[in-house]
């Protein structure tokens, strides 16, 4: 366990922070997730190869095996930043800086492979037997995730940066109904609302003592 500091303050940094997050809407968020704790003290959670091999799981993707995942780690980083000034200026109503435009656009252009359907012998749909991606493939799926989902006026709507300071994740709200504050009512819902409830109880008994 480490800490950072937020407004002057030591904050702790847990191992549930670092967790990969696999729960924030679509592909592309899921990649954005991967750092934690914006803008105030970033949490990297995805750092190296053993934890690149963890999201790919994580989100149903497989690279092939020639593919250098170090250079592929490096090319996500690059993604997930722009993927992150896109996304957090649209919900600040702030426009992004061109170079990340210009590298999702780029990123896009390269057609990722074309789903098939395949039959096994009992006449029901099988898996494919080769689903893993060139890198090109692989950042291009990302890309248009995302640029897939901004354009859509609809889902653009329901974009959501989670209300607690400590977390800030940018989610997809899918709900029916009233906004979702948090990204998860058990992770921070419920988190903001004991440590509101606490102050609310501190500055009580301080108050009774004045």
């Amino acid at each position: 366990m480490t800490e950072g500091t937020h407004d002057g303050r030591r904050t702790r940094i847990t191992a549930r922070q670092r967790e990969l997050r696999f729960d924030a809407g679509s592909l592309s968020l899921n990649l954005i997730a991967t750092v934690g704790r914006r803008p105030t003290t970033p949490i990297e959670r995805m750092g190296d190869i053993e934890r690149l091999t963890a999201w790919f799981a994580g989100v149903g993707l497989a690279v092939h095996p020639e593919e250098d995942l170090g250079s592929l780690l490096a090319a996500l980083h690059g993604v997930r930043a722009c993927a992150y000034d896109v996304t957090s200026g649209y919900l600040r109503g702030q426009a992004p800086r061109s170079e990340s435009v210009r590298l999702l656009n780029r990123l896009a252009q390269v057609n990722p492979p074309v789903p098939h359907l395949e039959v096994g012998a009992d006449g029901l749909p099988a898996a494919a037997t080769d689903t893993a991606l060139s890198a090109p493939a692989l950042l291009s799926t990302i890309a248009r995730d995302l640029i897939t989902l901004l354009s859509d006026p609809l889902r653009r709507q329901n974009l959501r940066a989670c209300d607690a300071e400590i977390c800030r994740m940018i989610y997809l709200d899918a709900g029916q109904g009233r906004p979702r504050k948090w990204c998860s009512m058990q992770r921070c819902g419920n988190i903001t609302k004991a440590a509101r409830h606490r102050r609310q109880r501190e500055a009580a008994a301080n108050s009774s003592l004045s």
